[in-house]
């Protein structure tokens, strides 16, 4: 089955089943970037890695990640779908097994890098579910599908540290490995094939399209530094947060730690509102309230020490407005043109991926520099720097 033929029916196509489907493999997948941030101290204590330099951990996936969206993402626009992304899961699987046997932090670095390039498969998923979903209801299949990748990004940190709990931080990737081969093979016999359009751009054409991309729309340009600096604030939390609640008075287990996405969890429930909010047609007020909680959100985070009933109140509007704003921008620009889904996805999540890494290692130097307390400014900046670049979109010629 072709794309065109896909887009004539996709109602036949774009199953309930197949959705959820797209949701728990988008989860599982990126839930790999964010594993490490509650086994930061296990990792560093097992590899001999600095508190200030062991963001480097969450920094180097993310570096990967960015590339992968830039270099792999776009060939969704290119090549067979099905095969892409299946071939992505396996060598996923293959990456995830280096970081588990990684026997030096060089190693542990390399693997995590490879690692990120390859959890992209979430972000072509997104891509894949965005073409084959109906023009009136792709918001809701966005936020559908992107439910699942805000529960793999939340759950992967409660999962990862139990699980270190009880076997170590080497068993969570180790298992990983293992789910990623199983979902592989369930996408292989699940998904339509697909045939590149008639005319398709090559790879060095789809990259020059992708570089012009900020230049060229300014709704992308606009959507994507509000993503840059909302996702900044996100990684300011999650990449730290494990640092002050190791350490005493705290001092609380990886496993513990973890638990902590549970309450974080709750943002997917923005996912599938926020995308009908847009599809009729009030996705702009869902992003500038969602920004303003997320800007809120900080008050009650920088009582974390003394209070972790105010952490989780906390974690739960940050984790809230950041998918709201999120799930509705991402529709936006996958609006712009869904048959170039590959590389409109792959250009907005650079924006993602830099501001989620721009977090993880200003956070945990501005914690080993000056405590929480800084943390908690630095996010609420972030925020309040989102929410200045939101109003900036109100002007009704601007706006997407």
């Amino acid at each position: 089955m072709s794309v065109a033929s896909c887009n004539q029916n996709p109602s036949r196509v774009l199953t309930r089943p197949l959705t959820l489907l797209f949701a728990l493999a988008c989860g599982a997948a990126v839930a790999n970037v964010y594993a490490a941030q509650p086994l930061l101290v296990a990792i560093a204590d097992e590899l001999a890695i600095g508190r200030a330099a062991v963001g480097a951990v969450v920094t180097c996936t993310q570096i990967g990640y960015g590339l992968g969206l830039i270099l792999l993402v776009p060939l969704g626009d290119l090549l067979e779908r099905r095969r892409l992304v299946t071939g992505q899961a396996l060598l996923l699987a293959l990456a995830l097994a280096a970081v588990a046997t990684a026997g030096s932090a060089a190693a542990l670095l390399a693997g995590l890098m490879a690692v990120g390039l390859l959890a992209v498969l979430t972000q072509s998923l997104v891509a894949f579910a965005a073409v084959l979903a109906p023009d009136g209801e792709r918001g809701r299949v966005v936020g559908t599908v992107t439910g699942g990748v805000v529960l793999g990004i939340l759950l992967a940190r409660t999962i990862a540290g139990t699980l270190a709990g009880l076997a170590g931080w080497r068993a969570v990737y180790a298992l990983s490995a293992v789910l990623t081969l199983l979902i592989a093979a369930a996408l292989r016999r699940a998904l339509p094939r697909t045939v590149p359009r008639p005319g398709a751009l090559g790879y060095r054409q789809a990259l020059r399209s992708l570089a012009r991309l900020p230049l060229r729309e300014p709704v992308f340009r606009q959507r994507g530094l509000i993503t840059l600096l909302v996702f900044a604030a996100f990684s300011t939390l999650w990449s730290c947060v494990a640092l002050p609640l190791s350490e005493a008075p705290l001092s609380l287990s990886p496993a513990a730690i973890g638990a902590f996405g549970l309450a974080g969890a709750a943002g997917a429930l923005a996912a599938a509102p926020a995308g009908r909010l847009h599809d009729r047609g009030l996705g702009r007020w869902a992003v500038g309230a969602g920004l303003a909680l997320l800007a809120l959100s900080w008050l009650p985070l920088a009582l974390t020490r003394q209070s972790l009933w105010a952490l989780a109140l906390g974690a739960i509007l940050l984790d809230f407005a950041v998918q709201a704003v999120h799930v509705t921008n991402q529709t936006t620009v996958l609006a712009l043109d869904p048959t170039a889904g590959g590389r409109l996805i792959g250009g907005y999540m650079v924006f993602y991926s830099i501001g989620s890494a721009l977090g993880a290692i200003t956070s945990t130097a501005v914690y080993a520099a000056a405590g929480w307390l800084a943390v908690c400014l630095l996010g609420a900046t972030f925020s309040l720097l989102a929410l200045l670049a939101w109003s900036r979109t109100l002007r009704p010629a601007r706006l997407g």
